[in-house]
């Protein structure tokens, strides 16, 4: 009964539970997939099923991953050549611009990329997030449009300190397009190896210095 009464005290939305969010939270801070870990330590103690969370086994593996790869790349070439033209953005990623040839940054950036960015902040901002405000606001297809505007908005503004407002404009897009498939789906793993692949595509741009190449495809 106490295992039982601690497991609804962490699904709820009382002290323990905001606490448990906190935590999830901020577990990024200290390294990039921590929080991604802590989302299944609470599923776990809190009996949520993983499948609640996007945790779902796809019809097909390869499949998936084959199609979330194309669509990583394919997403990243759009807003890259066309979408953040339009709204100004700099062709050049000032942030991330010391990559540009820097070898000895590559296997950081890869874990970061794939463990951080693919596991850790998909299980979070589409996983865990989805799972919490459907809880909250409710079923229907009004909460599910708030729950995809809020967790896609929550996502761009943490790119803020980084990127600035270019990369708050590019992750909210992101956000947007992953949060509507996953609302459509409710499966991560596809998702996981877009994002991997969208990432990987910007950091093969940036290291080959490619940037203002890609970005002015379209707009000379």
């Amino acid at each position: 009964m106490r295992a039982d009464h601690f497991a609804a005290r962490l699904r709820g939305f009382g002290p323990l539970g905001l606490l448990a969010a906190a935590v999830i939270l901020a577990g990024n801070a200290i390294v990039a997939p921590l929080s991604g870990v802590f989302v299944l330590i609470w599923a776990q103690q809190s009996d949520t099923p993983w499948r609640d969370i996007g945790f779902v086994r796809p019809p097909s593996w390869a499949r998936s991953a084959a199609i979330g790869v194309v669509f990583g790349i394919a997403l990243k070439l759009l807003l890259k050549a066309l979408v953040m033209p339009l709204l100004g953005a700099d062709p050049i990623n000032r942030a991330y611009h010391y990559l540009e040839g820097n070898s000895a940054a590559l296997p950081g950036m890869l874990f970061a990329i794939i463990v951080g960015a693919g596991f850790g902040e998909e299980t979070v901002f589409r996983g865990y997030l989805f799972e919490r405000f459907g809880k909250l606001l409710g079923p229907g297809t009004a909460s599910t449009t708030l729950t995809v505007l809020i967790t896609s908005m929550w996502f761009g503004a943490v790119h803020y300190p980084v990127q600035g407002v270019d990369g708050v404009m590019q992750a909210t897009i992101v956000g947007l397009v992953f949060g509507a498939i996953f609302a459509r789906t409710g499966r991560l793993f596809m998702l996981m190896c877009a994002h991997a692949a969208f990432d990987l595509t910007a950091l093969g741009i940036i290291y080959y210095g490619r940037e203002a190449e890609v970005a002015h495809l379209i707009f000379r």
